[in-house]
């Protein structure tokens, strides 16, 4: 018999930027012992990552830091793209978009700000403590755990785990000591990225601007405390050297912000690419974020990957560390993400070709196009309404069945409605949830197969009513929820505790759905063979 080595905690998580502190704010929520472990000794300077969306903030509140968060967001209501010599030829109007989440699907943030929120966040428990100037430098894989070598205030150390999230951005040490390959490429191209505060009125474009004009390809936007973040793809026979000069640095904000009333703060060159890494899981270790993909920047879904990477999996830790499900149950991790994150880089790369061509009789016939056809209503509608974004679905993975069928709930990202008594989503819980349209959703564990993971009941009702007995009642007074179940023909739901549906049905199918959980749970390896 194998002698379980002595722990130090439950899960170690390497790197503490956005992705790793909200790992560790889940997995302190859930009351395990979690060590973060940063090789800086201070939080980072500088903005990098400066948008989100509307799914990042339904996990930020997942955390219970959202309104703090958006304290220090601004929200555009609109974006608008220009073409050749200035000319308009694409608009979306944000304010009134919501895609389930109950919130707006565009924010900007400053990263300095948000990363010492998330952090404080962690402060909140008592079993997870930050680890700052703390690098990993090897890493040992066993059946039980998993040791790591650690080089800490000019002294070498060692830290044994169940488990390990390599959180450590795109050059992850994590990675190369796993020896994991990534695939993918980088594009030729360099942008230069320009930060810096406005006064209030020097901003000279109305709103959220992407200039798609061959000759000057450029994104920029007011973000929070007045920062303005321009981004300028560089040209053929320029130099990183030479616009990072002062000098030019003026030149080229001037036509979108006044220089005179413009402090700048930051001027780099970065290039990006498309890579994805060959695994993302090596025994009880696992990559995540940049660490295990990453995407060009043109639809701000860099950071927003990650954190869908942290919402999965680490609700999945926590009930195989509860003695709840199967460890198999962690091999779905990566089963389900890795499918939509590479649809997300594919859908990103596309978007670049489209509204960045370098050449200007094509850029032409593009604006021409996208002006002309926003003038079909199916058109216009698949450009409002985001259509082409890929949705926040699992095609395979932890869901009834194993494969979710076409059209199918399972898979789906339950919707979330405000309403007077607030969001939806705080019904739910931490944990798992049944939500039962106008019946009773205690009906789905007549047996109490359930009863270990604890799920919350919450009912819906069209107006009216309140809760009791141990089922609570969110009021659908806009139909929201009411339109979900009729599409899917349900008057059911299993909402997993990343807010994905396990399963739906009708009322007279509730045991099953019960059932179907309890087995999966016990047996997840059965749909990851399917």
């Amino acid at each position: 018999m194998t002698e379980t080595p002595a722990l130090d905690c439950d899960v170690a998580i390497v790197g503490c930027g956005p992705v790793g502190a909200v790992a560790a704010n889940f997995l302190g929520m859930a009351g395990l012992r979690c060590v973060v472990l940063e090789r800086e000794t201070s939080e980072h300077g500088q903005p990098r990552a400066f948008s989100c969306d509307d799914e990042a903030l339904r996990i930020y509140q997942q955390i219970g830091l959202v309104d703090r968060l958006l304290t220090d967001m601004i929200s555009p209501d609109r974006v608008d793209y220009t073409g050749v010599a200035g000319r308009h030829f694409a608009e979306f109007r944000l304010a009134r978009l919501d895609f389930g989440s109950a919130y707006s699907p565009l924010h900007f943030f400053h990263q300095p700000t948000l990363e010492a929120t998330l952090r404080a966040g962690i402060g909140r428990f008592p079993g997870v403590s930050l680890r700052l100037g703390c690098e990993v430098t090897g890493l040992e894989v066993g059946a039980e755990a998993v040791t790591l070598a650690l080089r800490e205030d000019g002294a070498r150390k060692a830290l044994t785990t169940r488990y390990v999230l390599g959180c450590d951005g795109a050059r992850s040490a994590v990675r190369q000591l796993l020896g994991v390959a990534l695939h993918g490429s980088r594009c030729d191209e360099s942008w230069l990225a320009i930060s810096g505060f406005a006064e209030p009125g020097a901003l000279r474009v109305p709103n959220t601007r992407f200039v798609c004009d061959p000759l000057r390809p450029t994104f920029v936007s007011l973000c929070p405390a007045n920062e303005v973040r321009i981004e300028r793809r560089i040209l053929r026979g320029e130099t990183p050297a030479t616009l990072e000069r002062p000098e030019s640095v003026r030149a080229f904000v001037a036509p979108f912000v006044d220089p005179d009333r413009y402090r700048i703060t930051r001027a780099a060159t970065y290039r990006f690419g498309k890579h994805v890494a060959e695994r993302w899981q090596v025994g009880r270790v696992f990559l995540l974020g940049d660490a295990a993909h990453q995407m060009p920047p043109f639809m701000g879904q860099g950071l927003v990957s990650g954190l869908r990477d942290a919402a999965n999996l680490t609700w999945k830790l926590t009930a195989v560390l509860a003695g709840a499900a199967d460890p198999a149950l962690l091999a779905t991790y990566e089963v389900e993400r890795r499918v939509h994150t590479q649809a997300m880089i594919d859908a990103s790369a596309r978007m670049g070709l489209v509204f960045l061509t370098d050449a200007p009789r094509l850029a032409a016939l593009r604006d021409l196009a996208l002006w002309a056809i926003q003038r079909i209503a199916r058109v216009r509608r698949f450009i409002r309404d985001f259509e082409f974004k890929p949705p926040p679905l699992h095609s395979r993975g932890f869901i009834a069945g194993g494969r979710r069928p076409r059209g199918g709930a399972q898979g789906t990202y339950f919707p979330q409605v405000r309403g007077a008594a607030g969001l939806s989503d705080e019904l739910l819980g931490p944990g798992f949830a049944v939500v039962g349209f106008e019946v009773d959703p205690r009906a789905v564990d007549p047996d109490g197969l359930l009863a270990r993971l604890a799920p919350r009941f919450v009912r819906v009702r069209g107006g009216g009513g309140g809760g009791g007995g141990g089922v609570s009642e969110v009021v659908d007074a806009g139909g929201k929820l009411a339109a979900w179940f009729r599409r899917h023909r349900a008057a059911l739901a299993i909402v997993r505790p990343d807010r994905h549906v396990f399963a739906a049905g009708p009322a007279h199918a509730a045991a099953s759905l019960g059932r179907a959980l309890a087995t999966a749970l016990h047996d997840p390896s059965r749909l990851v063979r399917g």
